[in-house]
């Protein structure tokens, strides 16, 4: 059976199937996104005459329901975590559900992620989903209708633009969850061997809950210094070895962007194949990204019949960064007002 035929083979929990929309550009790239969760579902790029998956992700409605690691999922409405579930908006203060360690992930336990998004418009190269989530979903304040738009250019890139409105003062922070694995999500490899540029001078260190417990810190002399090309596994052996009492098995770092770059040209993050033969480069006007090697992959069902490992893939995902309603410091316009509108765009471009 063909992917499409797997996907909807069973209905959802709504009781209705899921609907692929497929996305091919003139050089052969090939895109395939699911309404479930607007999610981008297979990224196919045509590597010296193969064609090679990048994108991890499964092949059946039963191994998407069951997975937990967000597989190219929308995340909404409030990307990363918020400590605690406690959200305050000028006078007023909110619980939110939560769903991680008493914190609130990727917008609690019935996240966009989890909601079956409306096709509102179709072409052969791009397609937008529509979602209402309304006032006190997962315990956020206001009426929220958001859109994802999914482009794909003639020049190999996807483009990513998100939008939204608001009834009442909310936050909203959209983003992507695709874990990318350039040597192919099914060979066997893990990303570590990948080389990784962050254009970051700054990272935000965290609890072992994800939760930010200090200010933004120079990545300089920290194993989170990409802002040179490296090899992921290299920095992780570096700093194992340097640091025997602080063990790191993999990144899940959030990272400042850079201001004094135009993110229209220059990427905020770029990828290489261990092989050399495909280049990944992300462009965004968010102030933050998530790098994320997937450590808690493992067990998450693959499209081979078994299961990715730890590492499987990694994931950049464009935000604001974690907890910024709680920081008032950080908060770069997290915070939606019913006169606003959310606009954000992220690129993701592939040169092979």
């Amino acid at each position: 059976m063909t992917q499409q035929q797997l996907m909807t083979d069973k209905p959802y929990s709504d009781g209705l199937p899921a609907q692929l929309v497929i996305l091919k550009n003139k050089q052969g790239l090939r895109v395939t996104l699911m309404d479930i969760g607007a999610t981008w579902l297979s990224c196919i790029v045509p590597v010296k005459g193969e064609e090679r998956e990048v994108l991890l992700g499964v092949n059946s409605l039963a191994d998407f329901e069951s997975q937990t690691a967000y597989l190219g999922s929308t995340i909404g409405r409030y990307a990363n975590r918020i400590n605690g579930g406690k959200l305050k908006i000028g006078s007023e203060s909110y619980q939110l559900y939560t769903n991680q360690n008493g914190n609130t992930l990727h917008g609690g336990s019935q996240g966009f992620d989890k909601r079956r998004w409306q096709i509102a418009e179709q072409t052969p190269t791009s397609v937008l989903f529509n979602l209402t989530s309304i006032d006190g979903d997962q315990g956020f304040p206001g009426t929220v209708t958001v859109g994802v738009r999914y482009s794909l250019t003639d020049n190999n890139r996807i483009e990513i633009n998100y939008s939204g409105s608001t009834d009442r003062p909310t936050v909203l922070n959209l983003t992507n969850h695709a874990y990318f694995n350039l040597l192919g999500a099914e060979s066997g490899n893990d990303c570590l061997s990948h080389r990784l540029t962050i254009a970051s001078e700054a990272y935000l260190p965290t609890n072992k809950f994800g939760i930010p417990n200090a200010q933004l810190t120079d990545v300089a002399g920290s194993p989170f210094d990409f802002r040179a090309q490296t090899v992921l596994g290299d920095q992780l052996q570096w700093w194992n070895k340097s640091n025997p009492h602080d063990q790191k098995v993999g990144f899940d770092q959030s990272y400042l962007l850079s201001k004094d770059t135009d993110r229209d040209i220059e990427p905020a993050a770029t990828v290489v194949s261990p092989d050399d033969l495909i280049t990944l480069s992300v462009f965004t006007d968010k102030p933050a990204l998530q790098l994320y090697t997937g450590i808690w992959l493992q067990g998450s069902p693959n499209r081979s019949g078994d299961h990715y490992g730890m590492s499987a893939g990694l994931a950049l995902e464009t935000q604001f960064l974690p907890d910024s309603p709680s920081h008032p410091e950080w908060l770069s316009g997290c915070i939606l007002k019913p006169e606003d509108e959310y606009c954000s765009t992220t690129s993701y471009q592939f040169d092979y």
